[in-house]
């Protein structure tokens, strides 16, 4: 069986059909990782673009 540990809490998780959340070990922790999206405290490294709405998004880069 494979076991992962919660990108939140970092307590184990078994990676299984039963583990409802995973990889997350709860809804609540997986609330807390959608919230750090949508407050912008994940990103994904790329270069910086201007779009027609104004603020600055970032996007993947081939180059690095």
């Amino acid at each position: 069986m494979t076991v992962v540990r919660c990108p939140t809490c970092d307590r184990p998780v078994e990676w299984t059909e039963a583990s409802r959340w995973r990889p997350f070990c709860s809804e609540r922790c997986k609330l807390i990782d959608l919230g750090a999206w949508a407050a912008e405290k994940h990103a994904i490294p790329g270069e910086v673009v201007e779009t027609d709405d104004g603020p600055k998004r970032h996007r993947e880069s081939d180059d690095e």
